[in-house]
């Protein structure tokens, strides 16, 4: 998965990338503050949405293509630390921090809160349950959680990004509750409509309500 991961960030293939953010995330966004775990965050517009709530937001990012584009198409600046495992990308506008390298090689918790939208939904199903414990380990007691999952048939289209069903997600984090589920297959990756799906859920799921 590293290198296919990578590569996509070579050649643009970014498909389920928001410039604009995740619209649900502005709707149903539930928690006033604290400390946020961002795994595999890309270079997501929420970062910043979030950071200007008043959060302290932490992301975890393999490529450093992405982390680096996060900064410039945000207009924000960094100072860059190496490290043993993972490097750090501190802004200097913003609490915002990111590490570039493997999230499960990342130990920096405990933390308040988890936004997960492009992180279980990227993986493939024999590596989502140490995902999920890793995750698990880095959460304060009783921390929020908000996720957002994609549903849809997989006989018709492989992931990634993957489908992940109710079930499964509930194993991971039995404290989470569904308050969305939408069809988002004009926004979905346009490998999803070339193969002739017609309906991808996008369902939004918090344990904060």
């Amino acid at each position: 998965m590293t290198e296919n991961w990578l590569a996509r960030w070579v050649n643009g293939r970014i498909g389920w990338h928001e410039a604009d953010g995740n619209e649900g995330l502005k709707l149903h966004w539930p928690i006033d503050a604290g400390r946020v775990l961002v795994p595999l965050c890309g270079k997501s517009a929420d970062i910043k949405w979030l950071a200007r709530r008043g959060h302290e937001i932490v992301g975890v990012e393999l490529s450093e293509l992405a982390i680096r584009q996060f900064f410039s198409e945000q207009n924000l600046t960094f100072c860059f630390t190496p490290g043993e495992f993972l490097n750090c990308y501190k802004c200097s506008e913003l609490p915002i921090i990111l590490y570039c390298g493997d999230f499960l090689d990342f130990t920096g918790g405990p933390f308040d809160a988890l936004y997960d939208r492009a992180a279980l939904v990227a993986l493939e199903p024999n590596i989502r349950p140490y995902y999920a414990d890793h995750v698990t380990g880095l959460l304060k007691p009783g921390a929020s959680k908000f996720v957002v999952t994609l549903e849809y048939d997989q006989n018709i289209v492989p992931g990634p990004p993957y489908s992940v069903m109710p079930d499964e997600l509930i194993r991971y984090w039995d404290d989470l509750k569904q308050i969305e589920k939408k069809n988002d297959i004009d926004n979905c990756p346009p490998k999803f409509r070339a193969a002739g799906l017609t309906e991808i859920s996008e369902v939004f799921w918090t344990s904060h309500l």
